[in-house]
């Protein structure tokens, strides 16, 4: 259903232009020129997204056509050093092809073009209400179905994007005096905990499948018109563990710019999400949709076990951001936040049996 023939896709245009993040608009005029030739100059809104804490996010429109938004994407500094932007647009292409993703109109220097998807973006007391977060649930699982195409590795990407990370990581504060900061593990003990994660993580068979990988809860749209969700910003959307994923998302619960833990979902609310995710799941892989109990408690454990990587993940990328970043925001502390969370769970998660 989800895995059908590939259709042959044109090349994605490429525009030759450098978007100036402190002072866009005059470079994101040439490349509307080039994508909407009908639009007045005169007549073009910029909106400016605040959320991100990658990249910088323009909407660009003319009230008279309100239906069409063209966003504009610049990537962060040094951004290039852990996404694969080749990858990115591949990913993004196959899944708008599933009618999973936004249109992508095109490249340029230094970022992409797409299509806005309509909607309200995703809040805490949205994601918490069951007919939100089953509709959350079935979206991963609709994603998820997608078949590899034939020339794509599915070789999952965990272990050699955290690789990378401790790379980069050691790199970007070997010239700089001291490690970041007292609350951020020392660089020898993130080492050892990413071996012990691996060799624990490689006795839970997880299956390959593929991935947004980033599903924090401003990448949700919630179109309440028409009874949908839809995931955006796919740079890290690759082939991994289907419980990372779903264990990333739940870790989000926690938020971005205030993490609190104390909002992780419960048991129960996780429970049942993920019983929504089986069911459609099955049904994607053409199968009955009747799921057991000893299914949920398996994948329940398995997704546990496995957020604690995505703790690693993004504890990593943010000493990484902390480094490079031009965007003000206290990514230390995010580090901070997340290392702490993995080592109060760590634990109690590495203890669980599987059924």
């Amino acid at each position: 259903m989800e895995g059908g023939a590939e259709t042959p896709r044109k090349p994605l245009p490429h525009l030759c232009i450098a978007v100036d993040e402190n002072d866009p608009r005059s470079d994101v005029l040439v490349l509307l020129k080039e994508l909407r030739p009908e639009w007045k100059p005169e007549e073009i809104k910029l909106k400016y997204f605040t959320e991100g804490i990658t990249n910088q996010l323009i909407g660009c429109y003319v009230d008279s056509l309100l239906g069409d938004v063209v966003l504009v994407r610049i990537y962060g500094n040094k951004t290039e050093l852990f996404v694969d932007r080749q990858r990115e647009m591949e990913n993004f292409r196959v899944l708008h092809q599933h009618d999973c993703a936004p249109e992508l109109y095109c490249s340029f220097q230094n970022g992409i073009c797409y299509e806005f998807v309509q909607g309200e973006v995703m809040d805490d007391n949205l994601l918490r209400q069951p007919v939100i977060y089953r509709l959350i649930a079935k979206e991963m699982a609709r994603i998820h179905s997608i078949k590899p195409r034939k020339d794509c590795s599915s070789r999952p990407i965990l272990w050699k994007k955290l690789s990378e990370l401790l790379c980069l990581v050691k790199a970007a504060h070997s010239g700089s005096p001291g490690w970041p900061g007292s609350e951020v593990p020392r660089f020898e003990v993130l080492v050892s905990e990413i071996e012990a994660l691996k060799q624990h993580l490689s006795t839970v068979d997880s299956c390959t499948v593929l991935c947004h990988n980033d599903l924090l809860i401003k990448n949700i749209i919630y179109n309440k018109a028409e009874g949908f969700v839809r995931f955006i910003d796919f740079e890290y959307t690759d082939f991994n563990y289907q419980a990372y994923d779903i264990g990333n998302h739940f870790n989000e619960f926690a938020g971005v710019n205030d993490v609190d833990y104390s909002l992780y979902p419960s048991q129960e609310l996780q429970r049942d999400w993920l019983t929504t995710y089986l069911e459609s799941y099955k049904e994607y892989q053409g199968q009955k949709p009747t799921v057991s109990e000893l299914e949920v408690q398996k994948l329940y454990v398995q997704v546990c076990k496995f957020s604690l990587a995505a703790h690693f993940s993004w504890g990593l990328w943010a000493l990484l951001q902390a480094r490079y970043s031009a965007i003000d925001f206290d990514f230390l502390r995010y580090a901070a936040a997340r290392f702490d969370y993995y080592f109060q769970k760590k634990g109690e998660y590495m203890a669980m049996k599987l059924p």
